[in-house]
């Protein structure tokens, strides 16, 4: 019996200082930084205020600001984050989260309206994604009407293409209805491999950036510093 429990034991101290290790490496994830030279983030109002001097000082090279969401809802912390990250010379663009329960021509008058228009952002982004969205679930060719219907309005007044953000899960539910658009693909600590291609990638959920209280959205750019001011009309 002693041996048993000392077995166990054992196993117990294993499988902590497993985790602890698994935990320790998730938090310092970072892809290869000969691939990936160009990293940004991604905020809303959970991450409070933001010292975007001291982001920008920490390598991050571009950011992407919740704008609106839905049919009415407009983050309000977008227009002071918009001013401040472009001032601290960040590339900056604007996403709208989408929600199945209200028009795509509802919500991109909602996203037009809650941002301003400027030739150097980045192309705007709309976020394709199941948590925290409409519990009705639309067949592929309604949501894809629908998407259109945002997109139309929106790539009009930017004059460029919008990108496309996609959870794995959502991927693999409409993956084949959705519109022929630049990818952001969400793929936690692991590069996206098969599939289509992507010119974002959000590797992390809960990074570390200076100047960002508590954790944020981390992601890398696919091309070079070059490539981004060109994706941004710069």
């Amino acid at each position: 019996m002693g041996g048993w429990r000392r077995a166990l034991a054992l196993a117990v101290v294993l499988g902590l200082t497993a985790a602890a290790a698994g935990a320790i490496w998730y938090a310092r994830f970072q892809p290869d930084p000969r691939r990936f030279a160009v990293r940004g983030i991604d905020v809303s109002r959970h991450q409070g205020q933001v010292d975007w001097t001291a982001v920008a000082q920490d390598g991050v090279r571009f950011a992407y600001l919740k704008a609106s969401e839905g049919g009415a809802y407009r983050d309000p912390s977008f227009a002071g984050n918009w001013t401040a990250a472009r001032r601290a010379g960040l590339a900056v663009g604007a996403y709208h989260y989408f929600t199945f329960c209200r028009s795509g021509r509802e919500q991109a008058a909602n996203f037009l309206a809650a941002t301003p228009h400027a030739a150097d952002a980045l192309p705007p982004v709309l976020d394709l994604e199941f948590g925290g969205n409409c519990a009705m679930r639309p067949g592929p060719q309604m949501l894809r009407r629908q998407i259109e219907a945002f997109l139309a309005p929106v790539e009009a007044r930017e004059g460029k293409a919008a990108i496309l953000y996609l959870t794995p899960e959502f991927q693999a539910a409409y993956g084949d209805a959705l519109p022929d658009r630049p990818l952001w693909r969400r793929s936690i600590a692991v590069e996206p491999i098969g599939g289509p291609p992507w010119v974002f990638w959000q590797y992390h959920n809960r990074g570390q950036v200076k100047g960002v209280t508590g954790p944020v959205d981390l992601n890398a750019y696919a091309g070079g510093v070059k490539g981004l001011a060109r994706l941004a009309g710069g």
